[in-house]
């Protein structure tokens, strides 16, 4: 049973190739690969894809309306008895070994859909915090502004191939353990079109596309992660004969910040604190990097490893409600140099204190917590 195209696509058997184009780019944004990674998806697309391909192509579409399919061999005849696959019978065998016909090969369509393109730009940390819209240059084939997209410099439509007779392929035979053998392969005046444009653009020389370098505006929305990937529907490569442009995906990495170091939605920072400020307790301030200052409370008594968490003072979730958190990790700095006073100062703070310098023992109690920790070391 034939396949049936129209519906497939979800258009009716008057449909214009621009509703054809239109209905093919809706679907295909849902089923993409890149969009929709599930084998079921693959499928679609490449079902879509197909159903595009025979309706662009105005002879394989008449073949659909007569009822028939025109990418199965035989041209949408059914499979035959005795497992022959593609072929209609025994007879169709013949005739594709022995002569007669192109073995129910179709010409293929001269309009193609245009293949995705990639690039890639940078943004700092402050730009993925706030989201900016973003200035790219791509090098991508575009339509040909001469014979938009028809190949031909008058605007004719083509011609059937002489060689081929429109078939898209030739025969030949050739010799083989069951004797003669007629062999098809791709005509190589028309290139398997089965048609030829007689007077070639100049522009495009025929190709319906011509490369060009074009700058565009990308929007990056806030909160999106290194290494993510932004589809600009459409702005790909527009394919041969003037077909519909494939996509475009722009695949953003954010440059190391001086201050902050980014993991997930949390934004992480170092506080180097001296000995005293340590054990006093002071607050600390950081630019933020929403150009506005955050004040960091360093508690009296902290301890060096410890961090100072602050609730959502982190990167925004994309496309979500919420932020992550600002963490700073706390380095307690001991001085190496110290003058006379600061030494006599730091020897009465000693000799005033009732905690010496001593070997950790298990009735200090952590003990477990301390070996945990150094066999985690030696397992890095």
């Amino acid at each position: 049973m034939a396949r049936d195209y129209y519906g497939i696509l979800g258009v009716d058997r008057e449909a214009t190739e621009q509703e054809i184009k239109k209905a093919y780019r809706k679907l295909a944004r849902k089923y993409h690969p890149d969009v929709n990674p599930s084998e079921e998806a693959a499928e679609k697309f490449a079902e879509l894809s197909l159903a595009q391909e025979v309706l662009l192509d105005p002879k394989k579409r008449s073949i659909v309306d007569r009822g028939g399919d025109p990418m199965e061999q035989g041209g949408g005849a059914p499979g035959g008895a005795g497992g022959f696959g593609g072929f209609g019978g025994v007879g169709d065998i013949f005739e594709a070994f022995f002569g007669g016909g192109t073995g129910g090969r179709e010409p293929r369509s001269r309009v193609q859909p245009g293949n995705d393109a990639l690039l890639r730009t940078q943004i700092t940390l402050e730009e993925a915090f706030s989201g900016v819209r973003k200035e790219v240059t791509v090098d991508t084939a575009v339509l040909c502004d001469k014979c938009h997209g028809s190949g031909s410099e008058s605007g004719a439509k083509p011609e059937t191939c002489d060689y081929c007779k429109g078939h898209g392929a030739v025969q030949e035979m050739q010799q083989s353990f069951l004797g003669n053998v007629m062999t098809t392969h791709e005509c190589p005046k028309c290139h398997g079109y089965g048609e030829i444009i007689t007077d070639p653009c100049r522009q495009c020389a025929g190709d319906g596309r011509v490369r060009a370098t074009r700058d565009l505006t990308v929007k990056i929305p806030a909160g999106i992660a290194s290494g993510m990937r932004i589809r600009m529907a459409d702005q790909g490569e527009v394919g041969h004969g003037g077909g519909p442009a494939g996509d475009l995906y722009v695949e953003v990495h954010t440059t190391p910040h001086k201050v902050f170091a980014r993991e997930g939605n949390d934004l992480h920072l170092e506080l180097r604190l001296p000995m005293y400020d340590a054990a006093l307790g002071t607050a600390l301030h950081v630019d933020n990097l929403a150009g506005e200052t955050t004040t960091i409370d360093v508690p009296a008594g902290v301890q060096p490893g410890e961090q100072i968490v602050l609730a959502g003072e982190g990167m925004p979730k994309l496309r979500a409600e919420g932020a992550g958190d600002m963490v700073a990790h706390v380095q307690v700095v001991v001085p190496t140099e110290l003058s006379k006073e600061e030494r006599d100062s730091l020897e009465k703070l000693r000799e005033g204190h009732a905690d010496t310098a001593r070997v950790h023992t298990g009735e200090d109690g952590g003990g477990e917590g301390f070996f945990s920790r150094m066999r985690d070391r030696f397992r890095r």
